[in-house]
C-alpha cells in the first residue's frame, strides 16, 4: 500500500477519546512543535490578512496533499473534508475551501515556510547526528553538489520553455552527508547551469564539497580555496596544466599517479592554483578516472571514497 493512501486510511479510521491513537500523519505534524510555529507565525507577520484561515491550516492541508499525493485543490479539500471529524487532532478546525486555500498559496509570502523549514532540519541535523555514524575519520563537513532537470510538459506549463518543443525545470540540491539530509535546494528554469547556482552560494571554511564535472569553473575553484573550502571533483580531459610535484604511490593500491599540478588558465593566481590530480585504475570498469581537488593531505583512496560517495545525493 502506497504511503499517501496509508495516511488516507489512518485519518479515516474511528478515534475516539477512550482510544487516542495518533495517525501516521499527526506523528509527522509533532516534528514541528504547534508554540515555534506560531513564534514563526508573528516573527514573519503571516496572518496580517488571514480573515480566519490559519496558516497552521494551509502548512497542514499543504502537507497533506504533499504525503496523499493529491493532484489539485479539489483532492486536498475533498480529502480533508471526508475526515472533518477527525482533524481536531491535527490542530484543524475545520476542511478548507478551495478558493481560501488557493487565496492563501498565492497571497502569503513564503519567509514563514522557509522559517519552519530551517527549524525542522536543524531538529532533524541534531538527530541524525546522534543516531548516524560518520563514514569518513575526517572532521570536515561533507557536501554533494547536484543538478537534475525534470521535465514539464509545455501544455499545461508555457512558462517552462527550455527547448523549443520541450518544457523543463531544474532542481539544485546540496546534501549534508551528515544524516543525508538536504542543506539547500532550489528549482530554476531549464537553461539555469548548475555552476550559476553554485557561485551564489557560501561555504564554511573547512567544508569538502564534492560535485561532478558540470560544476567545471576554475575562477569558482580558486576562489573555493580562498575562503580554505575544500572540493573534490572529476578533472575533464581536456584541462590543460602543468606538473609541480610527483608523489608517492602505493604499488598495489590502484592509484597510478598523485601529482601537484598548477592549472594553466589560472596559473598567475599564485599558490592558490595549485591543485591535487590522482589518477585511479578502477578494476571493476575497466577504466581509468582522474580527480582533482585542493586537499593536499587526505590519502588518495581517501579522495576517490569521497567522490563515490557523492552517489548519495
Amino acid at each position: 500500500m502506497e504511503f499517501g493512501q496509508e495516511i488516507h486510511n489512518t485519518l479515516s479510521k474511528e478515534h475516539t477519546a477512550l482510544n487516542r491513537v495518533c495517525s501516521i500523519f499527526a506523528q509527522l505534524l509533532q516534528f514541528m512543535p504547534r508554540t515555534e510555529f506560531a513564534s514563526a507565525v508573528a516573527e514573519h507577520q503571516a496572518e496580517r490578512h488571514a480573515r480566519g484561515f490559519s496558516s497552521w491550516t494551509q502548512f497542514v492541508s499543504m502537507m497533506f496533499c504533499q504525503l496523499g499525493h493529491a493532484q489539485s485543490l479539489r483532492e486536498i479539500t475533498q480529502g480533508l473534508a471526508a475526515s472533518e471529524g477527525k482533524l481536531r487532532h491535527l490542530g484543524v478546525e475545520r476542511a478548507p475551501s478551495r478558493s481560501t486555500l488557493a487565496y492563501a498559496n498565492q497571497h502569503r509570502g513564503w519567509e514563514l515556510y522557509r522559517a519552519v523549514f530551517g527549524k525542522l532540519l536543524d531538529r532533524c541535523g541534531a538527530e541524525a547526528a546522534q543516531r548516524s555514524k560518520r563514514k569518513f575519520r575526517f572532521k570536515h563537513k561533507l557536501l554533494s553538489l547536484d543538478a537534475t532537470m525534470m521535465p514539464l510538459c509545455l501544455s499545461a506549463f508555457d512558462w517552462a520553455l527550455y527547448q523549443r518543443n520541450k518544457g523543463a525545470v531544474k532542481l539544485h540540491m546540496v546534501l549534508d552527508h551528515d544524516g543525508y539530509l538536504p542543506k539547500f535546494a532550489v528549482i530554476s528554469d531549464g537553461k539555469t547551469h548548475e555552476i550559476e547556482v553554485a557561485r551564489q552560494q557560501e561555504f564554511e571554511p573547512g567544508t569538502v564539497l564534492v560535485f561532478d564535472r558540470g560544476y567545471t569553473d576554475f575562477q569558482w575553484w580558486l576562489k573555493l580555496s580562498q575562503q580554505k573550502v575544500f572540493f573534490v571533483t572529476r578533472l575533464k580531459d581536456d584541462a590543460e596544466y602543468g606538473i609541480v610535484q610527483q608523489n608517492p604511490v602505493a604499488p598495489d593500491g590502484g592509484i597510478r599517479r598523485d601529482e601537484v599540478i598548477l592549472l594553466t588558465a589560472i596559473q598567475e593566481q599564485g599558490p592558490c592554483a595549485q591543485m591535487r590530480r590522482i589518477e585511479i585504475c578502477v578494476e571493476e570498469k575497466q577504466e581509468t578516472m582522474v580527480f582533482i581537488t585542493n586537499h593536499f593531505k587526505l590519502a588518495a583512496s581517501t579522495i576517490a571514497a569521497i567522490y563515490k560517495e557523492r552517489w548519495q545525493i
